[in-house]
């Protein structure tokens, strides 16, 4: 599971180098045309592989079918699991994984992945090798799951000038494997009606497969081609991006999450500007990166939006910070992300929330109007001052002004 650390400590030191290599290759185009393969008559799956794990780590039973057997219904929903391994914003849910040369010329963890791709998952002796290193490693907080595999052979159309498939135009041949670990639940119990009885009575389904905690692709959809230097892969909870199965089955140095990068960030901002980083500042840095979110969001872009410190510094100046504290919050984003570094914006701020805390007080405002809100000294006393015109209500009830 996520683990935290110490923003000045080696581990951090080592995974902040990895920013700086760790750009998604594919984008948002790319992985929606994987995606939309995902569906009865529109893939080259012919198997679905897998098997059950319960809390002990014990392997409880295989699943080897052949997916055109399968009845519809169940094929379907085969196939929704697989397809939300690629699902989420990339840098947030879909992380970039970079193998290093030496990796992929010899290294049992790239031997693995290209023998299972290059077997179409044929392969019984290297499936079981792949469920037990992801057994013996992954931490699912004692919870039963399911490892679910595939495999796919896709004809890659020739993408016209126009934007147009023309699918007999295309020569290259993607082969990938998909990969996700779903955890099971026991059912929920509920009335229900008991038909050879003719009563209701309570019952449940047994277990239930629920939607996956994290996965892969191997390779990566790079170019619209294979790019066996990097995979894709899935966490549903950007935070908690299981370090334990990245390493296991990468054997590569995990990205920094979502919630570090913020962290990492706020640190930056209070260090580099020295006791000046007062509302207005955290204001303007919020405002104007909601404001490239919704652009970005806005133009549909498939490339993944990235901002730099160097931009970021640009707002800075803009707040009237000197240009010595600039530097500072430059050189401390060198020091934690590493120099250069291309970071999403949607990992730096909270574009839908701006929350204010002060000693026992919370107050929300929608970051649309986050600029209504000043600080100001009175008497000795620090205030927080919202306009708050008409409408005044407790609880939600009128009440007038006094």
């Amino acid at each position: 599971m996520g683990q935290s650390f110490s923003l000045h400590g080696p581990e951090f030191q080592r995974r902040a180098k990895y920013i700086l290599i760790c750009e998604v290759t594919m984008n948002q185009k790319e992985i929606s045309e994987l995606k939309r393969r995902f569906r009865l008559g529109k893939n080259a799956i012919g198997r679905i592989y897998g098997c059950y794990v319960n809390s002990q780590k014990e392997i409880v039973s295989y699943l080897d079918e052949p997916l055109d057997r399968m009845p519809e219904e169940e094929a379907e929903k085969y196939l929704a699991l697989l397809k939300k391994a690629l699902s989420g914003a990339l840098g947030r849910n879909l992380i970039d994984i970079v193998f290093s040369t030496q990796q992929v010329a010899d290294s049992d963890e790239h031997r693995r992945l290209m023998a299972l791709r290059d077997s179409g998952l044929k392969d019984g002796e290297v499936r079981q090798e792949f469920y037990q290193t992801v057994i013996d490693a992954l931490d699912m907080r004692e919870s039963n799951y399911l490892i679910l595999l595939a495999h796919d052979a896709y004809d890659v159309p020739h993408r016209g000038r126009d934007d147009e498939m023309q699918a007999d135009a295309g020569d290259e041949v993607f082969s990938y494997i998909v990969c996700c670990i779903c955890p099971v639940k026991d059912g929920k119990l509920e009335l229900g009606y008991c038909a050879g009885e003719n009563e209701f009575h309570n019952c449940a389904p047994s277990q239930i497969v629920a939607p996956p905690e994290l996965g892969f692709l191997f390779p990566a959809f790079d170019d619209r081609a294979a790019n066996i230097y990097n995979a894709l892969t899935y966490a549903r909870k950007p935070d908690e991006l299981h370090q334990e199965f990245l390493d296991a089955v990468f054997h590569t140095e995990p990205p920094m999450s979502p919630g570090e990068q913020r962290e990492a960030f706020q640190t930056a901002l209070r260090e580099g500007l020295e006791g000046t980083c007062g509302l207005e500042v955290v204001q303007a840095v919020h405002e104007r990166l909601t404001a490239k979110i919704e652009e970005h969001r806005e133009t549909k872009d498939p490339e993944p939006l990235a901002v730099t410190a160097k931009d970021v510094a640009g707002i800075l100046r803009d707040c009237g910070a000197e240009a010595a504290q600039v530097d500072a919050f430059c050189a401390k984003c060198g020091e934690l992300f590493g120099e250069g570094a291309a970071l999403s914006p949607a990992n730096l701020i909270d574009s839908k929330r701006f929350e204010l805390r002060a000693a026992d007080i919370t107050i929300a405002v929608p970051p649309e109007q986050s600029d209504l809100v000043e600080t100001r000294v009175m008497d000795g006393k620090k205030y927080l001052l919202i306009p708050a015109g008409e409408g005044l209500e407790v609880n939600g009830m009128p009440v007038d002004w006094t």
